[in-house]
């Protein structure tokens, strides 16, 4: 979560692209939490998650959203039926032999002259360093950038930004971080000793709240 009484720069960014948008598709939805911001703001949301449980959450999260399961290498929606669709903290985990496809795949769904908007963690910061002792990510992320380099879109901004996490301490991280992947469980729970100590060398302290910084990668394209 942002830092309490600061804005959200994730959801900043995402905004600052969108435009004239009105139908977006948050592709990788996870639990919702974008489609819902979205949704508050006015905009027409559709989902797409491989997980059947984060597209309930999404339902719950965002009611009047329309929600499918799928992955994003292969999505039910019509050519050109949106102005723009949204990758968040998503690509990297599309399978690396489909990451084109899924980037093709939501240019499809795009009408021209709409955007496609992509944000990514790199793989450095605090919070990378901690997770990668349970699933380091340097090489898939390094993929998913990959995958954008050769796209064939129109590149349209590029930016880095830093978000900032907070957490009330080492149990509620990990509570954080299984809920939003429940794959990650048995990893976490093999090495919560191993987080324990990289949460102290990596966290900065509020009394007791943990504050991650992870930077982050902004690139759109014209479709």
């Amino acid at each position: 979560m942002p830092e309490r009484g600061a804005p959200n720069p994730v959801l900043a960014h995402i905004l600052a692209e969108l435009g004239d948008a009105r139908r977006v598709l948050d592709l990788g939805c996870g639990a919702g939490g974008l489609l819902r911001a979205l949704a508050r703001r006015g905009f027409a949301v559709s989902g797409a998650d491989p997980q059947p449980a984060m597209i309930a959450r999404a339902g719950a999260a965002c009611p009047g959203a329309y929600l499918v399961p799928a992955g994003a290498e292969d999505l039910p929606f019509a050519d050109a039926s949106a102005d723009a669709a949204i990758f968040l903290n998503a690509l990297h985990h599309v399978p690396a032999a489909h990451m084109d496809r899924a980037v093709a795949e939501a240019a499809r769904c795009i009408r021209p002259g709409g955007r496609l908007v992509v944000v990514e963690p790199l793989a450095e910061g605090p919070l990378f360093e901690v997770l990668r002792g349970i699933d380091d990510e340097t090489a898939i992320r390094g993929l998913a950038q990959d995958a954008l380099d050769r796209c064939g879109l129109a590149p349209c901004r590029d930016v880095t930004f830093e978000r900032r996490d907070r957490h009330e301490g080492a149990d509620a991280f990990m509570d954080r971080l299984v809920a939003a992947d429940p794959g990650r469980a048995a990893a976490a729970g093999a090495a919560r000793d191993a987080i324990r100590a990289a949460l102290a060398q990596w966290a900065e302290r509020d009394g007791e709240t943990l504050i991650l910084r992870q930077p982050m990668r902004l690139r759109s394209f014209a479709v």
